[in-house]
């Protein structure tokens, strides 16, 4: 009689990111043993903290040092260590260097979440330069866009789901997009922006209905880079919010490997060795040009990969984490599958009525509506990305299939919105 060996434990340092616990726990089964590190006073991690305890072991780091973190009970006998989120990657960093496990290193994920100790990195290796500069306060707004120059990007230092991003075309949109960024009715926040210059996009080069830029999905082990998917993007909404994405691109050969050699080469920059990483790429007359790095997996990517194509990115996330060799499957692609926000206007304050949910969930090729606000929740705008009403999940035979089911979206739905009287913050669009 042989004794079976206990599967290694992997640490998930937790909190709002791009894998929900039930799909870490569904991609982990035969492959690792999962615990949680929650810190309770993340609002996050609080409103979830008893569920996850009923789903998986869970290490209670709130108030611990990384050296106290790394001495508890739950986590003597760790093979790896992962994040799924933004906030958490300097974090888990610090603690797979004190533990010698395979993740970003400490200067690695400072830089793949600061945008501009990034450029700098990227400009020094001789990648790419893109003129950016830091801004900690009014003043320094007008010498940022001098040297900067116009068209902008104003844009949190460090952030995710382009919460507080926008374009700027004068120095008076800046100053007002900052104070709408700052004031007090966000909070009065003190944290630090950068404007960097705006990178013009190619609009053949996706294609007429697309959006002018893709991401890279990679998997990296040991150095080794392995590029896994390149993921198409519905248009942007104003001023930068993403409105949905579709695997596969809709990008030709040549665009692919010049894209794939571009993330190739900045991953190699920043010294990505181990880990998953969502780059997202420009596509301008020049050629492709790096918009940032992430040093984990994408939102809602792994959905779109495991519907299009049966590929598990939380799974092999897992085992890069792990200190697995991982090479990615050639597997073909099934269905192309496809997620498109409910995005409403910037002027929208609040959501007055939304109708045709059901109607529109019995459309072949939309397989879920989710929908994320009740009529009377507030909206912002600020909140970029996330200031989505819902997502529609759906997948069709082609690209062509995927551009009629969007449309019939949007002539099913009827949304109506309380909207801002004009301002001055409405005015610079």
């Amino acid at each position: 009689m042989t004794t079976a060996v206990p599967l290694p434990r992997v640490a998930v340092v937790f909190d709002f990111g791009s894998a929900s616990p039930m799909s870490i726990l569904a991609s982990a089964r035969d492959l690792a043993r999962i615990v949680f590190l929650c810190d309770r006073s993340l609002p996050h991690v609080r409103a979830l903290y008893d569920d996850l305890r009923a789903l998986a072991p869970v290490c209670d780091t709130t108030g611990m040092t990384d050296e106290q973190i790394v001495a508890a009970p739950d986590c003597a006998d760790l093979a790896g260590i992962v994040t799924f989120s933004e906030s958490q990657l300097n974090r888990t960093a610090a603690l797979a260097d004190r533990r010698g496990l395979a993740f970003l290193s400490v200067d690695t994920a400072a830089a793949v979440t600061d945008k501009y100790t990034q450029r700098r990195v990227l400009a020094e290796a001789g990648v790419q330069h893109t003129a950016c500069r830091v801004v900690r306060d009014l003043t320094e707004l007008a010498p940022a866009l001098d040297t900067v120059g116009l068209p902008a990007v104003l844009k949190p230092r460090s952030g995710a789901a382009s919460a507080r991003t926008c374009t700027v075309h004068s120095l008076d949109e800046a100053q007002v997009r900052w104070r709408a960024f700052t004031g007090a009715e966000t909070g009065g926040s003190t944290a630090e922006f950068v404007v960097e210059r705006l990178l013009s996009g190619d609009p053949s080069a996706a294609g007429q209905d697309w959006a002018d830029y893709v991401s890279v999905e990679s998997m990296t082990s040991h150095g080794d880079i392995r590029h896994v998917e390149v993921t198409g993007k519905f248009p942007l909404a104003a001023p930068l919010r993403e409105t949905g994405y579709v695997v596969p691109s809709t990008l030709g050969d040549g665009w692919r490997d010049e894209v794939l050699a571009l993330t190739t080469a900045a991953l190699t920059a920043l010294g990505v060795r181990h880990g998953i990483t969502h780059t997202e790429v420009k596509l301008t007359p020049g050629g492709p040009r790096i918009i940032e790095v992430n040093g984990r997996l994408g939102g809602y990517v792994a959905d779109l990969v495991r519907r299009a194509r049966g590929f598990d990115l939380v799974r092999a996330a897992l085992t890069v984490a792990l200190g697995r060799p991982y090479s990615p499957p050639a597997t073909a692609y099934r269905r192309h599958a496809f997620q498109y926000f409910l995005t409403p206007p910037m002027e929208a304050v609040a959501l007055r009525r939304l109708d045709g949910i059901d109607e529109l969930g019995d459309v072949p090729g939309i397989h879920l509506v989710e929908v994320l606000t009740e009529p009377g929740t507030a909206l912002d705008w600020r909140r970029g990305t996330l200031a989505y009403l819902g997502i529609v999940h759906g997948s069709a035979p082609d690209h062509r299939g995927v551009l009629r089911l969007v449309d019939l979206i949007g002539r099913t739905l009827h949304v109506e919105y309380e909207r801002a009287p004009e301002s001055d913050e409405n005015r610079t669009n």
